[in-house]
């Protein structure tokens, strides 16, 4: 069953809850395609300042109501068609869930400070058959967003089927290492939850 809610409105997404603990402390957040703001709430609740981006006024409306001005830059923008409103900036977090459109990918990689954390979440291959999205512009291929993060800390990866609701997705949570720990024969620790 398809939720009925608009994109936004919906509790935040279990893997964003999960990983966002990597986004270090009062970190700004990036939330890309925000729809109603439901990951602008979250982090919010958590201290982050925010920076939201969708193309519909009434959804960022939605999603800055119920925030301080103060912790919110919201800004509309087709961000398909026009130019990147972001253009020069890094963020300590870049959060996109459902939403996927290749050409910003390297972009929205280039927005991500040192020690900065993507965490994404959206439909791949095979969503076709249990419905929407079912464009395969809007559906990742196999291991994907392993590829573009390439250059990044892979902390998680999953792929596969959930049944509630049945979509098939394909989620990351990966770090730009800064020039301290990159190449460093261990790790830095990234905590598991």
């Amino acid at each position: 069953m398809t939720d009925p809610r608009p994109h936004g409105t919906e509790p935040p997404s279990t893997w964003v809850r999960r990983w966002s603990h990597l986004v270090r402390e009062g970190g700004v957040v990036l939330d890309v395609a925000c729809g109603y703001g439901r990951h602008a709430r979250w982090f919010h609740g958590r201290n982050h300042p925010l920076v939201l981006v969708d193309r519909s006024q009434e959804a960022l409306e939605a999603a800055t109501s119920a925030l301080p001005a103060s912790a919110c830059e919201a800004v509309a923008a087709d961000i398909e068609a026009g130019p990147w409103p972001f253009a020069g900036r890094q963020f300590d977090a870049v959060v996109v869930t459902n939403y996927l459109w290749r050409p910003l990918l390297p972009t929205l990689l280039a927005g991500l400070a040192p020690g900065g954390v993507l965490i994404y979440e959206t439909f791949t291959q095979g969503n076709e058959t249990v419905g929407k999205p079912s464009r395969p512009d809007f559906l990742l291929h196999t291991g994907e967003l392993l590829e573009v993060c390439r250059g990044l800390r892979i902390v998680a990866f999953e792929e596969g089927f959930h049944e509630n609701p049945p979509r098939f997705i394909q989620r990351i949570a990966a770090v730009r290492e800064t020039a301290a720990t990159a190449g460093l024969p261990a790790p830095p620790r990234y905590f598991l939850p």
